[in-house]
């Protein structure tokens, strides 16, 4: 699975917060299940929730959730972009802590599709394919997110983009 890690790289790459404390992140996955046709052929689709859990985060949820939304817009976008999907996509708890921090965790779907191709030699070939994508990408560029009281920046990244993948 590529996901939990990707995600845990563009979150920490943008928030600021994080950066200085990336212990307090956890991503791990709930109610996973390999998804198959019988098709010719091994290949398969990971299907799992994402929980997405921050420990005594002291700084804005905003500064999360934009980076992790944009994030989602490539890596997960029918969750975005279908309605019905979207209605109940992302869950969350938070527990306000009392000095000024907060845990939370929130959960959302995941899909990883995985091709396995047999090669004329006999040796299977496993590649990840991008997720089709319901709107075009546009080309990555800078982001911040300001707190307009303050004028701190609370999370600076790259938009997400499809050629940014490694997998």
């Amino acid at each position: 699975m590529k996901k939990p890690d990707s995600l845990r790289s563009h979150i920490l790459a943008a928030v600021k917060e994080l950066q200085r404390d990336p212990e307090r992140m956890l991503i791990f996955t709930d109610k996973g299940n390999v998804r198959c046709t019988g098709a010719n052929g091994l290949s398969f689709e990971y299907v799992y929730d994402l929980n997405f859990i921050l420990t005594e985060f002291a700084g804005e949820l905003d500064a999360v959730m934009i980076p992790l939304l944009d994030w989602v817009r490539v890596n997960q976008s029918e969750l975005l972009m279908n309605l019905e999907k979207s209605k109940e996509a992302f869950k969350f708890e938070t527990v306000i802590l009392d000095n000024g921090t907060v845990d939370l965790s929130l959960t959302f779907p995941v899909t990883e599709r995985v091709i396995v191709k047999r090669q004329d030699d006999g040796t299977l070939n496993i590649t990840f394919p991008d997720e089709p994508q319901y709107e075009t990408a546009l080309d990555s560029q800078p982001m911040q997110l300001i707190d307009n009281r303050t004028g701190e920046v609370l999370a600076a990244w790259t938009s997400a983009s499809t050629e940014q993948q490694d997998w």
